[in-house]
């Protein structure tokens, strides 16, 4: 029956899972890649060294389908095959959202430098649009250390003044292209609500659904690995409301 591995540097995985579990019932093993964080400041030769040990190991569980869910190596690396799932900014929904023709991507220091990206930004939308590349490298951290639960105050602030090209455009759509960015939805559609911001996260459930549809457990079940602390993770994910047991995986 459906096995399916998912893995990222962090907390970012559950944003993908969450949609998973809303659409479709499976055995999840997801390996929080600590020891790596963060993805988004990591070069391409790092990124590649990183995803194939990351994949050998999640191989030994035997799963029928590995997801990277992270835009930062999807974007950076050409990795996915029949067998391994990617995530990609939602451009083609972001096309049919915008008024403005304005978009914005908002992703991690690497992969707005990334060929990658400028890649994936060509193929997908006409000339006539315009495409703001935004970094939003210090949301993610805002997300991987928790504070996104606790700091409230804090996280307006670094939103306000890391996105502050917002104010300064007329972008009406914007793709949160790092899987951590939709645990930020809530403060960031506060902050600028004529903004449509897009979680690609249904996008590769769907994806996957189409695939196992006729392998569904009869109930959800999540394994949760990380390659750093353990008692530090179990706190951070306690605090979502995620009580599984915390287990140590590492290359």
């Amino acid at each position: 029956m459906a096995k399916i591995a998912v893995f990222d540097s962090g907390l970012g995985s559950l944003s993908i899972i969450k949609e998973m579990q809303k659409s479709f019932k499976s055995e999840i093993i997801y390996f929080a890649d600590q020891q790596n964080y963060p993805y988004g400041k990591k070069s391409q030769a790092q990124l590649g060294r990183i995803m194939r040990k990351s994949i050998n190991l999640l191989e030994k569980f035997s799963p029928d389908f590995i997801v990277i869910a992270s835009n930062t190596p999807s974007l950076m690396l050409n990795l996915s095959t029949k067998k391994i799932f990617d995530v990609k900014p939602p451009l083609k929904e972001a096309k049919k959202l915008t008024t403005s023709k304005q978009i914005g991507i908002l992703a991690t220091k690497s992969a707005i430098k990334s060929k990658g990206l400028s890649k994936y930004v060509q193929e997908n939308i006409p000339k006539s649009f315009k495409i703001f590349k935004i970094n939003g490298s210090k949301l993610v951290d805002l997300v991987e250390s928790g504070k996104f639960l606790t700091e409230k105050k804090y996280c307006e602030k670094i939103i306000k003044k890391e996105l502050q090209v917002l104010n300064k455009n007329q972008i009406d759509v914007i793709t949160l292209s790092s899987t951590h960015l939709p645990f930020l939805k809530k403060y960031l559609e506060k902050e600028f609500p004529n903004i449509q911001f897009i979680d690609p996260g249904n996008i590769v459930a769907q994806k996957i659904y189409s695939k196992i549809k006729n392998k569904q457990l009869k109930r959800n079940s999540l394994k949760i690995f990380t390659s750093g602390n353990t008692e530090n993770f179990q706190s951070k994910l306690l605090k979502i409301g995620i009580k599984n047991k915390i287990n140590f995986l590492s290359f």
